[in-house]
C-alpha cells in the first residue's frame, strides 16, 4: 500500500519531484527520463510507470528553460522506440514460453489478453494506436512479437505513434505549462491527463465485456 500511494503521489507531484531532480541532478535529468520512459514499454513488468503526465511536466520545464527542447524532445522519442523494440523481441523470443505456463510472477495476463485482443482487432495500427493508452502501450509490443509481425513494420508504426504522442504532450506543456491558471492548477491538470490517457482502455474493456454477455444470451 505505501508503494501505491508512492507512485500516487509522483503521478499528482510531478512538477515538485522533476523539479527537484533537474536540481539535483542537472544533465543527468536527461538519462534518468530515458530510462522511465524506456521501463514504461519495454518491460511488460512496468506498466505503472508516469506516461503522458512526466512528457507534459518535462515539456513545461523546458518551457522554463531548465531542459533543452531539443535534447528533450530527442531523448523522449528515443525511449519509448528502444522500449518498444526491446519488448518485441522478448516476446517474439521468450513470449511463448512464458505463455505456456499458468502463472508468471510479475505479469499480468489479464493486460496482455487484453493487448492481446486490441492487437487482433487493429493489427499493426495497435502499436501506433496503443501509444495513447497506458498499459496497453506497454503490452502491445510484446504481443506483436509473439505474433511475429514483421519487424520493420513494427518499428515503423512505432515511430509514427511516439512521434505523434511525444510531440503532443511535450509541445503542450512546454507552450501551455506554463501559463498562470495551469501553474496554478497543476495537480489537477496532470489528473486530467491521466484520466483522459486510462478513458480508451476503460472504454475498451467495457465494450468487450458488453460483447462477451451478448454472446452469452
Amino acid at each position: 500500500m505505501d508503494l501505491i500511494l508512492y507512485f500516487v503521489d509522483i503521478f499528482l507531484h510531478l512538477d515538485k519531484y522533476l523539479g527537484d531532480v533537474i536540481e539535483k541532478y542537472d544533465q543527468w535529468t536527461f538519462l534518468i527520463l530515458f530510462l522511465v520512459l524506456y521501463c514504461e514499454t519495454g518491460l511488460v513488468v512496468t506498466p505503472f510507470l508516469p506516461g503522458d503526465s512526466l512528457l507534459f511536466a518535462a515539456g513545461t520545464f523546458a518551457g522554463l528553460g531548465r531542459l533543452n527542447l531539443a535534447a528533450l524532445m530527442l531523448v523522449l522519442g528515443l525511449a519509448p522506440i528502444m522500449g518498444d523494440s526491446t519488448n518485441y523481441w522478448i516476446g517474439r523470443y521468450i513470449g511463448p514460453k512464458i505463455l505456456r505456463k499458468e502463472n508468471v510472477r510479475f505479469l499480468n495476463k489479464e493486460y496482455l489478453h487484453r493487448a492481446h485482443e486490441f492487437y487482433e482487432k487493429y493489427g499493426g495500427k495497435t502499436i501506433a494506436i496503443a501509444r495513447f493508452m497506458p498499459i496497453i502501450r506497454t503490452f502491445a509490443p510484446f504481443v506483436a512479437g509473439v505474433g511475429s509481425m514483421n519487424y520493420l513494420k513494427f518499428l515503423a508504426f512505432s515511430i509514427g505513434g511516439t512521434i505523434l504522442r511525444v510531440s503532443s504532450f511535450v509541445l503542450g506543456g512546454y507552450f501551455f505549462g506554463n501559463m498562470p491558471i495551469v501553474k496554478k492548477n497543476f495537480t489537477l491538470v496532470i489528473m486530467a491527463i491521466v484520466v483522459i490517457s486510462v478513458i480508451p482502455s476503460v472504454v475498451e474493456v467495457l465494450r468487450q465485456r458488453r460483447l462477451a454477455k451478448a454472446k452469452k444470451a
